[in-house]
């Protein structure tokens, strides 16, 4: 049993409005009350927002590291120094994410989310693992590793699904042989498919779409825009998200990635009900300019840290994100122009509809889960509560 918890003074953001010097009561790690008055809570701890914004912790689906750590690096300790890093700047939910790597790499991450499942306490919360590849074009593989990128094998994923039930994501190229097969296996598990790292053509996402695939990966990187084959232009990735309506889309918005540009573009098409953003960040996410390696630590690639991304040392290309969720958000209002609160949806309450858990996160409101942060006029995260408990107070 927690000590219940009040937040006074504080403006706070809902899906519906924002309430000036509000209130919100906490009970046993849930929302109680939500409201324009004082809450009465016996023997409440009481935290003074100061005027500050109260917002739904943010909600990252797609993180691969940060604070020095990387999911792949086969530990537990690194699950919880990445949740503990990410929590500080706003994270209370997260959906790890693997590289494309050796069965027994892979299933050693698998395990390693078991485990730290069960001792998280002091981080943002696992919602579950993210696949991502190895089922991938060799052309858009990015910094994927080529070694172990393949075509879906139905014997190799159903060995996998095997061995782990907290698979909720999977992306994949949706026009490599067997691709539509394996959406349909995955939305028949309850699994979110998602396109990525692919040279689908708009005919190609159309038929993902018929067969299970409702995302699209880290929209504009790794995917094809207009593309011409045999002179013909053909609509590509890109495009099939834009024309698509019930397609989801989720965009680094770091402002490196996706200059404002973009941004703008894929917020004005797609809107904030349809769009999550992500982090996709490495290791060397919230730590200074310099080497870093994208990966596991052992053998993963040396990258070069500078201009908030991480490049390949020849800095011919992109190498990885280190992006934080409060920069994310920050990113959209500050240079792309996007009101606060629709910012703060795309951060949180779209990707918990995405991710199936809208029931229970992703807003301010009476029933859900006490995850909720706070942060100045600047976008800068002062204190982040998980499931009504403080585990980051500046």
């Amino acid at each position: 049993m927690q000590k219940p918890l009040k937040i006074s003074n504080g403006t706070i953001l809902t899906p519906y409005r924002i309430i000036r010097n509000g209130t919100i009561g906490i009970v046993d790690g849930k929302i109680v009350g939500v409201s324009e008055r004082d809450i009465d809570l016996p023997d409440a701890l009481e935290i003074d927002a100061a005027g500050r914004y109260v917002a739904p912790g943010f909600i990252d689906l797609h993180i691969h590291g940060g604070g020095g750590h990387d999911f792949m690096d086969g530990s537990v300790e690194a699950f919880l120094k990445i949740a503990e890093t990410h929590a500080q700047f706003g994270t209370t939910a997260m959906v790890p994410t693997t590289l494309t790597s050796t069965m027994d790499a892979l299933y050693a991450t698998l395990d390693n989310y078991e485990s730290a499942n069960e001792s998280n306490t002091n981080g943002a919360a696992f919602l579950g693992m993210h696949l991502e590849g190895p089922y991938f074009a060799q052309s858009q593989r990015g910094a994927q590793d080529p070694r172990y990128i393949r075509d879906p094998d139905p014997a190799e994923y159903e060995a996998i699904l095997a061995h782990s039930k907290s698979i909720v994501r999977w992306s994949a190229a949706p026009e490599l042989p067997g691709a539509l097969e394996f959406g349909r296996r995955l939305r028949s598990k309850g699994i979110l498919a998602a396109v990525a790292h692919t040279e689908a053509i708009h005919e190609d996402v159309v038929l993902a779409s018929e067969n299970g695939y409702s995302l699209m990966t880290h929209l504009y990187s790794a995917m094809l825009g207009v593309t011409r084959r045999n002179a013909f232009r053909y609509a590509g990735a890109v495009e099939s998200a834009f024309l698509l309506d019930e397609m989801d889309v989720e965009i680094i918005a770091d402002g490196v990635h996706l200059p404002p540009p973009l941004l703008k573009l894929v917020y004005k098409i797609k809107g904030p009900d349809r769009i999550a953003l992500i982090t996709d960040a490495m290791r060397a996410a919230s730590l200074p300019p310099g080497n870093s390696i994208l990966g596991p630590l052992h053998n993963g690639l040396p990258v070069l840290v500078e201009d908030g991304v991480a490049k390949l040392p020849d800095r011919s290309s992109f190498a990885g994100s280190v992006a934080t969720a409060d920069r994310l958000v920050r990113t959209m209002v500050q240079q792309a122009d996007i009101p606060l609160l629709d910012a703060i949806r795309m951060m949180s309450t779209t990707p918990a509809r995405i991710m199936g858990v809208d029931s229970r996160k992703g807003s301010l409101t009476v029933g859900k889960d006490a995850d909720i942060i706070l942060f100045d006029g600047d976008i800068r995260v002062s204190t982040t509560i998980v499931g009504g408990k403080v585990i980051f107070n500046k």
